[in-house]
Order: structure tokens, then sequence, then C-alpha cells
């Protein structure tokens, strides 16, 4: 079974359609899958919506808390309350379409990977419409971020990462930190147990919340700091997945 966790933060304008979208494409996978909204603290009518999606279709699960505490939050509870075999998760606005999802578990089938994330940097097309100096800040701000993480990825901070049920609970079960570090915590937590990573080329469809909430400049003194504390923590809790 393949879970599909989707962070929601003040979606009632569209989380319905995507339950509609995902709902149908899931279908032609299997019979056997599930959606997860992790609402994170929504003040709007998202939640309320939510519950009930889940009401209405059994392959809808909703689960979320009051307070807004950030996506990596939304997306620790969603990861560790998902039933998949695969685990995978992405933003409501669905920026990288659906068919990726079939993409994805066929790439575990080829690699026999314990995670699949997707990456912009593979895809030439990803960049289309961006200015010449956005494309070069953009590829020089990911390459900076996952040499200081001590990874070979080219892309870490995708919004479209897949997980083997075992990786995904192993993984976030310790995660903590709640901003857009996250995806950099839960890799390099999967690096630091030896789970194997594969990478596969996605392209941005539609985008309307994700990039425009990073700044180059500024997130990436951020994401440096996150990352030291990161490796800081993982020094203490080393151990293999085995």
């Amino acid at each position: 079974m393949v879970s599909v966790v989707i962070p929601v933060y003040n979606e009632e304008k569209r989380i319905e359609k995507t339950a509609e979208i995902l709902d149908s494409y899931l279908k032609t996978l299997s019979e056997d899958y599930q959606i997860v909204f992790s609402n994170d603290g929504s003040v709007d009518s998202t939640f309320e919506k939510a519950k009930k999606l889940s009401e209405s279709n059994s392959h809808i699960k909703t689960i979320g808390y009051t307070e807004n505490k950030g996506k990596g939050s939304a997306v620790r509870h969603g990861m560790l309350a998902a039933d998949g075999d695969i685990i995978l998760f992405t933003d409501c606005d669905l920026a990288y379409g659906t068919e990726v999802i079939g993409k994805a578990l066929e790439k575990f089938e080829e690699t026999g990977a314990d995670i699949v994330t997707g990456s912009r940097n593979l895809n030439a097309e990803s960049y289309e419409g961006y200015t010449f100096l956005r494309k070069i800040m953009s590829k020089v701000y990911f390459k900076l971020i996952s040499t200081a993480a001590g990874f070979k990825l080219s892309d870490s901070q995708c919004g479209f990462k897949c997980f083997r049920k075992k990786a995904a609970h192993d993984i976030f079960s310790e995660c903590v930190i709640d901003s857009f570090a996250f995806d950099l915590e839960a890799l390099m937590k999967a690096q630091n147990k030896g789970y194997t990573i594969a990478e596969m080329p996605v392209k941005i469809l539609q985008n309307d919340n994700g990039e425009s909430k990073v700044r180059v400049v500024r997130d990436t003194f951020k994401m440096l700091g996150d990352i030291r504390k990161i490796k800081k923590a993982n020094k203490k809790t080393k151990n293999k997945k085995d």
C-alpha cells in the first residue's frame, strides 16, 4: 500500500480538489492506498473539511493539532501516522503532479533503495521561466547545502520524498526540526543510519507556495546553522538501520 502525506495549513480553498485528484490517480495504481492530511494548526476550515473527507472516504485519514508549528512538524506527524508500505509526502498544491508517484514506485523496484527523493536539478526543464541570476543562485544554494550536509544529493530540498515504511518510521520518530530544514534532518539521519537513497528527476508543474517562501541568501545561513545542529545531534544517536 502507498500512503501519500499532505501537510496542510490554511488550505480550505483547495483541499477538496487535491483529495479528488489524488484519489482518482491512486485508484489507477491499486485498490489499496491511503491519503493522510496532516493539519498544522490551520485557522480556517481546512481541518473541518479534511475530517469530512475522511468520514466519506475510507482511503483518507486526517490528523492534526491546534498550534501552528511548521511544515516539518506536519510532515513528521503525517509520516508516523501513515500505514503504507511506501510513504511519501508532497504539498497540497501537488506541484509535481500525480504521475510522479507511479514513477517513484517504479524507482523503488528498479533500485531497491530505502528512500526515493525527487530532484529538480536532474530535469533540465525545471528551471524554465527562471531568470539567469535566480537559476544560478538556486543551483549554488543546493550545492552549498548538500556539501555542508555531507552528501552528494543534487536537490535536498525537493518537496517530494518517498520512504519505505521501516525507514520512514525509524527516521521521523527521531526528527525534531519544524522549519524548512526538516528535509535535511531526515536525509542526514537516513545517511547516518545507513539507508540507501535514490534520486529521480521531477519537474515543478505548478508552485504558488513553496519556493516563494524561500529567500536564498537569508535561508542559506539559517540552513547552515541547522546543519550544524543536526550533525551534533546525529553524533549522539548514530546507529545502523539493522
